[in-house]
């Protein structure tokens, strides 16, 4: 498979190698396949495959020739051999046409940990086979950075560095990063919001001296391996329903649109999907552009479910890329403009082409709060506040479009990282699991930085291992 940068006029092809190590193109523009292909006349084999089994399936045809078949087996099978649920991603019909989808049984209890567990080990293959070494820097919102921390910590290749917003996430997504001790590891506390940290991040990268020097690989969803592994579980959801008669809507708790777009790539490549619910909280970039069709930044409000407390939503141009009939200058000039005026829009004409599918709704934290009352109390389930705005809006698309089809909700992170809302909305304050039952008496290393590319830049130097 060849892949082409979202900006790139030029149409130069890279393979699955470089675009996983590189993650950002050096162009500043994202990584996307020269076409989408899917299983074909193979979807009834796909029905009784295990969670890994199905996984290399899907993938395969996106990473040869870099990874070979077996090899590509091997690294599902380990990736999800450490889930705690052995169906992996197990469905739980929580009220008449509406699911829940676990996705919150891997080893940091976020579903991050379905794409980083599988791309950690992609990246020590390649790394160990060219016997060199990467310098990955990320940002994240809560659960990327803990889920990526897990997946390469120890890693004697690999130094990580992963920002996140000072204050604004959750004790136990800190907790999750902060406590690890590995010398390879380092979570920097960033003063600012998400998207600062996604803006420092993207400076390091487009400066390419920097980026050469420092060989630095990214881990965000702006990679195409996680959003590519991240295309299976909707595949292993979907098979479990009656295809033939009637396509399957998804609700997706969305921030950076990685997750949700991967659902669109699943559709693209033959899965009947009816709709793709992109539930946001008050931070509603998203669901404001799939209502008018302008894409417009606003100020980051704080929210109780913070990993999507996002504006400048990276994913996003990739499906740009396709409105825009992949025209990479179109695609260019819009994200000029929206660095530069805050703003850009896109016509119907284009906009319809891709976006009938999704349906935008913002959730409010009262509503977000009535919702995990009202599952407990119904279903005896507790759910966290992101999985919340999932379910919230599938309700509302089950009320008011008028629509019967099954409805599945991705519940995208444990209850326990969230305990406080949980609390406040049933009174009850989740457990976490046993495997990281002490997991707030762990000790804590809290390293601090401004906004600043120099700083920054002066920390990974001192303090990467590049050879």
């Amino acid at each position: 498979m060849d892949y082409v940068s979202s900006r790139d006029e030029k149409r130069d092809v890279f393979s699955f190698e470089q675009v996983l190590m590189e993650g950002l193109a050096r162009d500043g523009g994202l990584y996307l396949p020269n076409k989408l292909v899917g299983p074909k006349d193979k979807v009834s084999l796909l029905k009784n495959m295990k969670y890994a089994e199905l996984a290399s399936e899907l993938m395969y045809p996106y990473v040869r020739p870099s990874i070979s078949k077996k090899c590509l087996q091997d690294l599902t099978i380990k990736s999800y051999s450490n889930f705690a649920d052995e169906k992996t991603a197990p469905l739980i019909e929580i009220a008449q046409d509406i699911w829940i989808m676990e996705l919150f049984h891997g080893p940091t209890l976020a579903f991050k940990d379905f794409a980083l567990q599988l791309v950690g080990r992609l990246f020590s293959n390649i790394l160990q086979k060219h016997n060199t070494h990467i310098t990955i820097l990320g940002a994240t919102s809560g659960d990327t950075g803990s889920a990526a921390i897990e997946a390469f910590r120890g890693h004697k290749n690999v130094s990580i560095f992963i920002l996140y917003p000072d204050g604004r996430i959750s004790d136990v997504q800190r907790k999750q990063m902060t406590s690890v001790t590995e010398k390879n590891v380092h979570s920097i506390a960033i003063e600012g919001s998400f998207d600062d940290c996604q803006h420092l991040v993207k400076e390091l990268f487009n400066d390419l001296k920097f980026r050469d020097e420092m060989q630095l690989g990214a881990i965000n969803s702006i990679n195409w391996g996680r959003i590519l592994a991240q295309t299976v579980y909707y595949w292993y959801a979907a098979l479990k329903f009656p295809l033939e008669k009637k396509g399957v809507s998804f609700s997706v708790p969305t921030g950076n649109f990685g997750n949700v777009f991967a659902g669109w790539v699943a559709a693209n490549c033959g899965l009947p999907i009816d709709n793709l619910i992109v539930a946001t909280n008050e931070n509603d970039i998203l669901a404001r552009f799939f209502n008018s069709g302008i894409y417009k930044k606003d100020s980051v409000i704080p929210s109780i479910s913070p990993s999507m407390d996002i504006q400048v939503a990276s994913n996003f141009e990739r499906l740009l890329y396709y409105m825009l009939d992949l025209e990479a200058s179109q695609v260019k000039n819009m994200m000029h403009r929206l660095g530069e005026i805050n703003e850009f829009s896109v016509d119907e004409s284009k906009r319809s082409k891709c976006a009938d599918m999704f349906i935008g709704k913002s959730i409010s934290d009262e509503v977000t709060l009535e919702t995990i009352k009202k599952v407990y109390s119904e279903s005896g389930i507790l759910i966290d506040p992101h999985t919340a705005t999932g379910v919230a809006a599938a309700n509302h698309l089950c009320r008011y479009e008028d629509k019967k089809r099954p409805v599945v909700c991705l519940a995208t992170a444990h209850p326990a990282k969230f305990p406080e809302a949980v609390k406040k909305a049933t009174g009850i304050w989740p457990d976490l699991p046993e495997r990281i039952s002490d997991l707030m008496e762990r000790k804590e290393n809290i390293i601090r930085l401004t906004a600043s590319t120099k700083d920054l830049k002066a920390y990974l130097r001192k303090n990467s291992n590049t050879k």
